[in-house]
């Protein structure tokens, strides 16, 4: 039986830009797939992190640049104008 908690914590944040930016979303999906992976490979090889590790530093990388592209877009729609 799977452990609810566990599957909240291993939630990846999802890009949610304003409609006014939806066709940009699959190049920044891009982009940030792109960054996360250079820098995960960069510790990977210098740290030799094990495969929770890994998972860990994905996760963190990833939810945090996607909340940072949100936050920043969010004020950017024609409600907020």
């Amino acid at each position: 039986m799977s452990n609810p908690a566990r599957q909240s914590d291993a939630r990846f944040e999802s890009l949610e830009l304003p409609a006014e930016f939806d066709d940009l979303t699959g190049l920044i999906q891009s982009d940030l797939r792109a960054i996360v992976s250079v820098l995960i490979d960069r510790a990977d090889q210098r740290l030799l992190l094990t495969r929770r590790e890994r998972m860990a530093l994905k996760k963190r990388l990833w939810n945090g640049l996607t909340g940072v592209v949100n936050k920043a877009l969010e004020p950017l729609t024609a409600e907020c104008r």
